[in-house]
């Protein structure tokens, strides 16, 4: 379980800067688009420290709007810098992934078979 944690916490940011590039979200949409998508426990507690950050570094920013339901949101946009981490992101996420999937696909299948004998 903790492992899950780990690897998420190292692809929370990216997640978070795709969702928010997508369109302007508060906090708590968020963390439900997420949730949708099939990141677990993925709570306020755990978005609102990825927001500030980001926000720190400059990849988003955040603006206070009137609520149709109930007090003003804040409602978060992805900056210009943002959007080149996230593209750094993505091409460094993509040349990671591939080949770790692969090693644990073949992982997997030696399992299988060694289960098979």
């Amino acid at each position: 379980m903790a492992l899950r944690s780990q690897l998420l916490k190292g692809v929370l940011d990216a997640c978070v800067m795709a969702v928010v590039e997508e369109q302007p979200v508060y906090g708590y949409e968020l963390s439900q688009k997420l949730q949708k998508i099939g990141l677990p426990n993925i709570s306020d507690g755990t978005i609102y420290p990825v927001l500030l950050r980001l926000q720190k570094n400059g990849f988003i920013k955040g603006e206070m709007k009137p609520s149709a339901t109930g007090p003003n949101r804040k409602y978060y946009f992805l900056t210009d810098e943002g959007k080149e981490e996230l593209e750094q992101i993505s091409a460094e996420w993509l040349q990671i992934a591939d080949p770790v999937s692969k090693l644990l696909k073949r992982s997997e299948k030696d399992e299988k078979s060694n289960g098979a004998n």
